[in-house]
């Protein structure tokens, strides 16, 4: 398969598992603060990030696409470790988990590197990304060091 003859990805989440997908496919994306916006108007909360294609990686190809992803019914945000006027800090994402509240409520966490998180507090689970089309190469493949 050619760099070019893989499709741009395009999910939905609306539960915990599907988020666990979305988490996985956006491990080790970077983005800047800038990248990140919440809409109270909207309850909406989006960002933009450079994702690294794990799936390309699988078949030796390292790569990044950009992506967008978005969180709809989302009644607050609180982040910790960001300063929001560091516009141009580079956000390196872990992972996205979920903590249950009264269901379908709850609070969606995105994990950034050097503690670094947002939490939005959910009405229910919806979200979406979306890869946007630019593909480029990746310097090399994030390396996770083993747990001891």
């Amino acid at each position: 398969m050619s760099d070019d003859a893989a499709d741009p990805l395009k999910l939905i989440a609306l539960d915990a598992d599907d988020l666990a997908i979305l988490s996985a496919h956006l491990q080790d994306a970077v983005l800047k603060v800038a990248d990140v916006v919440w809409l109270p108007a909207d309850r909406r909360f989006a960002l933009a990030a450079r994702r690294f294609d794990w799936e390309g990686a699988a078949r030796g190809q390292h790569r990044r696409r950009l992506a967008a992803l978005h969180f709809d019914r989302v009644m607050s945000v609180r982040s910790t470790g960001i300063d929001k006027a560091m516009t141009d800090r580079v956000l390196s994402l872990l992972a996205i988990g979920f903590t249950a509240g009264e269901a379908p409520t709850g609070e969606i966490t995105l994990h950034f590197s050097e503690g670094a998180a947002i939490r939005l507090a959910v009405e229910c689970i919806e979200a979406q990304m979306k890869d946007l089309g630019p593909v480029w190469e990746a310097l090399g493949k994030p390396e996770h060091p083993e747990d001891a």
